[in-house]
């Protein structure tokens, strides 16, 4: 591990596919506010970003945002996503490729069929950053869907094998990558871990709070936020609340639909007036949520890692989470949250345990603040960067 800031200045460019709010989002943004703390100049390239729907520090002016290929469709009659959003990543790789000088170090997430075009730039080490492999993420349910996936997957798992250096947001990531690039692991290519992060700084230890329970995610089915309405329900605790916040973009069906769909849930489960949905909130508000709730419940099954309950640990608030995926990782059962099977019972008698004893819940809360300042504080990840991004500069391996 490298000590203090290096003195090597690295001109580093990081390609995203969309600079909006999310959790692949705050990676990479931390990524660049980080690397940028270094020393290094930081270039952001992506096909789109809002300046009224993104994290602040993408306009703060501490790194440079460019944006190629905003007019490029997300989607054709809402199908075929996955090719749109090659398309659009390819165009802004060929745009940076063509209209910028070399770069250090290339760093890519989500896509990645932008290496080969990066590796057009001899000069620069191309580091891509998995968050999990997309062709488990994508349904491959029909025939045309298989036939449509078939080539997408195959290239995916090539062009990630291009990469000089592959890095995976947890253990359950890098065991799921194994499994799935086969290839890649027959030959020998092992990514290496690093966990995201959270800006221990921006949360202060609350002063009170009420008997709220917070959810926090983008409003998509896989996230699974049914199961905290259904599980708030079965508390039967008029004095209790549930706020269920996170991204919405008008543009996304799923989100509209969804929404519409967690509110008809709650008027179906009677509980429709003690829950409140709130739509893409700033990160002031966010924390506010945070600092007056008593508890997070974080609902998806198997993430990849999950950043929402490193956030509310950072907030001093223990998580209720799925006992599966990346959430192992970061909650210590009993100490920091419970871990849950995710059913609507599990999840309610863990909610009941911190109404019952709302001083548990403090004392969780102040343990999880000490578990996220020691393992995953932004200064913990961005020296991890800093040192692979450095290393690969110079040719070093692990």
């Amino acid at each position: 591990m490298a000590k203090g800031k290096t003195t090597s200045k690295l001109n580093i460019a990081i390609i995203h596919p969309d600079l909006g709010i999310g959790g692949a989002e705050r990676l990479i943004v931390d990524a660049a506010v980080e690397l940028a703390s270094h020393g290094h100049k930081v270039h952001i390239f992506t096909a789109h970003h809002d300046k009224n729907r993104c994290f602040e520090e993408t306009i703060s002016g501490t790194f440079l945002v460019t944006v190629y290929g905003s007019f490029l469709p997300r989607h054709i009659f809402y199908r075929l996503h996955a090719l749109c959003a090659y398309l659009r990543c390819l165009f802004v790789a060929i745009c940076m490729l063509f209209m910028w000088p070399s770069f250090d170090v290339i760093l890519a997430d989500q896509v990645s069929v932008v290496i080969p075009v990066l590796k057009l730039k001899r000069s620069a080490k191309i580091v891509f950053y998995c968050h999990f492999p997309d062709l488990l993420l994508a349904q491959h349910t029909t025939f045309l869907r298989k036939l449509y996936r078939t080539p997408i997957d195959y290239v995916e798992e090539v062009t990630t094998g291009m990469a000089d250096l592959i890095l995976v947001n947890s253990n359950f990531t890098a065991s799921t990558f194994a499994k799935t690039f086969t290839h890649l692991n027959a030959k020998g290519i092992r990514p290496a871990v690093l966990y995201p992060a959270v800006n221990v700084d921006q949360f202060k230890e609350p002063t009170s709070f009420k008997l709220n329970f917070l959810s926090i995610n983008r409003f998509e089915r896989k996230k699974n936020i049914e199961l905290a309405i259904s599980a708030f329900a079965m508390l039967h605790s008029p004095e209790a609340s549930l706020t269920v916040a996170g991204g919405f973009d008008i543009r996304l069906k799923e989100n509209v639909e969804y929404l519409e769909e967690l509110k008809t849930l709650a008027e179906r489960e009677g509980v429709s007036n003690r829950i409140r949905f709130i739509t893409s909130c700033s990160t002031t508000e966010r924390n506010t949520l945070l600092s007056e709730c008593l508890c997070v419940i974080y609902t998806p099954k198997d993430e990849h890692f999950g950043i929402v309950p490193v956030e509310a640990m950072a907030a001093y608030k223990p998580v209720i989470a799925c006992n599966s995926g990346g959430p192992l990782e970061s909650v210590k059962n009993g100490v920091t949250g419970f871990l849950c099977d995710p059913t609507p019972e599990e999840f309610s008698s863990a909610m009941a345990k911190l109404i019952k004893d709302p001083k548990e819940a403090v004392r969780m809360g102040g343990e999880a603040r000490k578990h996220v300042v020691d393992s995953f504080s932004t200064h913990t990840f961005g020296q991890s960067l800093n040192r692979y991004i450095v290393d690969i500069h110079r040719g070093k391996e692990d």
